[in-house]
């Protein structure tokens, strides 16, 4: 019902379609010619002259009634984060003081459930280690790719005379 006239195909000519097709046959050969350029590590480093402090722009003066607000909007956050952490450590400290009371009085009740209640749960914190993480070099070992020189500088003890 509410559909649009059909429009009328363009009629393209067939020489201009296939030039295109060409040009673009031809950007395709180009580009995979030219390989992709790395980007070189020095774009990446930052310079030291860069680092410079004397480069640095100069902090803008406060006014002194500005320094003052920052200073005790400064002075607020800090007691709000010691009275959050004292919070959160005294939570803590009681859960860890009921934890001791009901196993104390689960020992009285029961020592086989107090035994069954202090023994370590594996789901509850799965944690597994196998073994240190450095391991010392294998002799005669052959690098899988490319070349390795050994630039280990070996330090020998001379015995000094008397």
């Amino acid at each position: 019902m509410r559909a649009e006239p059909l429009r009328k195909k363009k009629r393209v000519d067939p020489k201009k379609e296939q030039a295109a097709k060409d040009r673009l046959k031809k950007r395709i050969r180009r580009l995979e010619k030219a390989s992709q350029e790395l980007i070189p590590i020095e774009d990446f480093i930052i310079p030291v002259k860069f680092l410079d402090k004397a480069r640095q722009r100069p902090q803008g003066e406060l006014a002194a009634e500005e320094e003052e607000r920052r200073a005790l909007l400064l002075k607020k956050w800090s007691l709000y984060k010691q009275q959050e952490q004292k919070m959160e450590r005294d939570s803590i400290q009681s859960m860890l003081k009921a934890q001791q009371e009901a196993l104390q009085e689960l020992q009285l009740e029961s020592p086989e459930l107090h035994a069954e209640a202090i023994k370590r749960d594996p789901s509850l914190f799965p944690f597994e280690k196998e073994g240190p993480n450095h391991t010392p070099p294998i002799p005669n070992y052959q690098a899988p790719e490319g070349r390795y020189n050994d630039i280990t500088k070996v330090y020998t003890q001379t015995e000094f005379k008397k």
